[in-house]
């Protein structure tokens, strides 16, 4: 199951109390305080893993404890301190605060650590407090708790090229023939129903392409399953927007989905633009003279494709792809 965005619950160990103790001879005679202090708590760590490309791990379990740590004990022995819990989330998660939604902090790297939640300071023994004017000091403090925090996991995954269009444009059927994806197909609208990564490799390059499920009038602002579909084309190097120019109006279908890109964040404009126009053998001929001229008209870099005629017709595609991302 893709699950892209989780709430959980982490809590960092308590630190471990401080001891009150006092050396003693062999004659039960009762000497200076050796009470050790108490061990740090543990803390929550989370680690970008590049093996994971779902959340899914979470959907059974919410909540996340660090051990505690030990208390102090006599003979100025220190507490143990308390396990450190690493979680392990996919590479392109943000780590939000759930009570303000501020971003704590976007693991975008293989491997990458964050410190989400410390852990509690252990409490001082009572030797600690041993002075001039009070040698036998009865008391130690008790250790600090570990920070506690309600989060929020959001997967936006991490793609050099995102193909975007109307459902059933043909977006799965041109990933699945290029590269190393498994996606549903099938000659109706929202075949797949979640983003689906696979990574192609020609030209002595390799590079991840992201399916995203077809978008909508109205994606922008949450119709359908816009949202949660929108915000994994935020990190794309290139979008690849395949129209489908056996449909009644391709350039209508065009324009509403730059228009539910240009609504959702500006900044996706920028982003390198390749237009595809898919299924060429089943259009109409007065449907591709119309496009083509669109696309010269407004400088758009198109290619003709027919997905489901054979990889042939892909391969020019992918060869400007590989040059755009090489630089």
């Amino acid at each position: 199951m893709f699950i892209d965005i989780v709430k959980i619950s982490v809590k960092a160990g308590k630190g471990g109390n401080g001891a009150v103790s006092f050396c003693k001879d062999g004659f039960s005679t009762r000497k200076g305080p050796d009470g050790g202090n108490g061990g740090r708590g543990g803390s929550i760590i989370f680690v970008a893993s590049s093996n994971l490309s779902t959340l899914s791990s979470f959907r059974n379990k919410k909540k996340f404890f660090a051990e505690n740590g030990k208390d102090g004990t006599s003979k100025k022995c220190s507490g143990r301190k308390g396990e450190d819990l690493y979680i392990k989330v996919p590479c392109g998660t943000l780590i939000k605060n759930a009570d303000d939604g501020k971003i704590l902090c976007d693991m975008c790297e293989n491997n990458m650590e964050f410190v989400c939640a410390k852990g509690g300071d252990g409490g001082a023994g009572n030797i600690n407090f041993k002075s001039s004017v009070n040698r036998s000091p009865r008391f130690a403090k008790e250790g600090k708790p570990g920070e506690f925090f309600d989060l929020v996991l959001e997967l936006k995954l991490i793609a050099d090229v995102g193909l975007i269009g109307m459902p059933n444009a043909g977006k799965s059927t041109i990933i699945s023939s290029v590269s190393n994806a498994n996606s549903r197909i099938g000659n109706y609208p929202f075949t797949t129903l979640s983003p689906v990564l696979g990574v192609v490799d020609m030209f002595e390059r390799s590079f991840v392409v992201a399916d995203i499920p077809g978008l909508i009038e109205g994606a922008s602002d949450g119709l359908g399953l816009g949202h949660e579909f929108l915000r994994h084309v935020q990190r794309c190097k290139i979008l690849v927007h395949v129209v489908d120019v056996s449909s009644d109006d391709p350039i209508k279908d065009f324009l509403l989905i730059n228009d539910e890109l240009k609504k959702f964040d500006k900044k996706l404009l920028k982003v390198p633009m390749i237009v595809v126009a898919n299924k060429t053998d089943v259009s109409s001929e007065e449907n591709l003279h119309k496009f083509r001229k669109f696309a010269k008209k407004n400088k758009l870099k198109l290619f003709e494709t027919s997905a489901i005629s054979g990889k042939q017709s892909i391969i020019p595609l992918i060869s400007e792809i590989s040059k755009i991302i090489s630089g």
